[in-house]
């Protein structure tokens, strides 16, 4: 007995360790999709390349995944080098070409040409990263990413997941499920996707370590999701779809926000019914009225609560600008912060001038 124990605290051990790296994933916006059509544009020419070809059913794929993912996040800025990925399940021909028979196959493209070396050491990003240092002539080392998920235990469950003034949504796993550690990568999109919603968390439990809190809450299986909206901290099972835009979908609806799988705020963010209403009659009313139906809007506006309080002073300000500056003040200033969009800016900076823009296109629509 004493002898399976320590096997099992070692699998547990080993488990936790896999696990804890797939949270470090980071976006696949950072690995090249790669095809037919701009294979040879991308391959083979003024760079090195490493190209993965996998299958999306694929396990060991999946596995590599993240790790993949990391890489091409710490390469982004090496110019000399592309790190890229092609589904074979989608490009047959071009798979077949390279000699792919199994998955994954990583293959090493020297700059300027399309015969490829193929890699056959550890599947991890940092052996990934020292191969390609050493064939690419360059020197980056792997880039970790925080977690935003929140990690659960007996200590802050409470504080965290009953909090009335919060939306949670909570994984309980274990560290040994295959099926939780092929969905920790998209989790912790989830969580990087609402980081900036403050009524908003996303939070997980190792539920096998803390076996007492998943039965409290009727664990039988991992995963299993549970939904701690605002009125209801005894939780409900969440039974979506298990995709980043699934999860996306559910927590925009389930609380209020609008945010796409990459974090950024919809073009219906903002946006506030009755106010709309309002504003097109501010629009089509003469000068002389334009005043009373900004009295209205300050009325409405007081009714509100929470973030449209917030937004509802947008809209007033944008229909004193108008009354001020004439009729084509709100065409002009979403021109103005789509330039300072188009920029780099801060994830904080950018939810603030997206929201003025939306509003203000409520006025250049109407």
């Amino acid at each position: 007995m004493e002898k399976n124990n320590q096997i099992w605290s070692r699998s547990i051990a080993l488990g936790a360790f896999a696990f804890a790296l797939l949270f470090l994933s980071v976006s696949a916006d950072d690995v090249v999709v790669l095809s037919e059509e701009n294979f040879e544009k991308e391959i083979g020419q003024d760079r090195g390349a490493l190209v993965e070809f996998y299958a999306p059913w694929c396990g060991h794929c999946k596995k590599l995944a993240p790790e993949y993912e990391k890489l091409g996040s710490s390469f982004k800025k090496a110019k000399s080098v592309l790190i890229g990925k092609v589904d074979c399940d989608e490009q047959k021909s071009l798979c077949s070409k390279y000699g792919v028979t199994g998955y994954p196959t990583i293959q090493w493209f020297p700059k300027g040409s399309l015969e490829p070396k193929k890699y056959e050491g550890p599947r991890t990003a940092e052996s990934l990263a020292e191969f390609v240092n050493t064939e690419g002539g360059t020197n980056v080392k792997i880039a970790t990413v925080p977690s935003n998920v929140v990690v659960l235990t007996p200590e802050n469950f409470d504080e965290v997941v009953l909090d009335e003034t919060k939306d949670v949504l909570v994984e309980f796993y274990a560290p040994w499920c295959g099926h939780c550690k092929n969905l920790a990568p998209t989790y912790e999109k989830v969580a990087t996707a609402f980081k900036l919603e403050e009524g908003v968390v996303i939070a997980n439990l190792d539920a096998d370590k803390y076996r007492d809190l998943a039965e409290k809450y009727d664990v039988s299986g991992f995963p299993t999701l549970k939904f701690f909206p605002r009125g209801n901290k005894a939780g409900e099972e969440y039974g979506g779809g298990r995709d980043l835009d699934d999860f996306v979908a559910f927590i925009n609806e389930k609380s209020g926000t609008s945010r796409d799988g990459k974090g950024q705020l919809t073009p219906k963010a903002g946006v506030v019914e009755s106010l709309d209403v309002l504003v097109k009659e501010f629009v089509a009313a003469s000068e002389e009225e334009k005043k009373a139906v900004f009295t209205r809007m300050e009325e409405e506006i007081e009714k509100l609560k929470g973030s449209a309080s917030r937004y509802g002073k947008i809209y007033l300000k944008a229909a004193k600008n108008s009354m001020e500056k004439g009729s084509d003040y709100a065409k002009n200033e979403i021109q103005r912060l789509q330039r300072i969009l188009d920029k780099s800016v801060s994830p904080a900076k950018a939810d603030e001038l997206t929201l003025k823009k939306n509003i203000l296109s409520t006025y250049a629509a109407a």
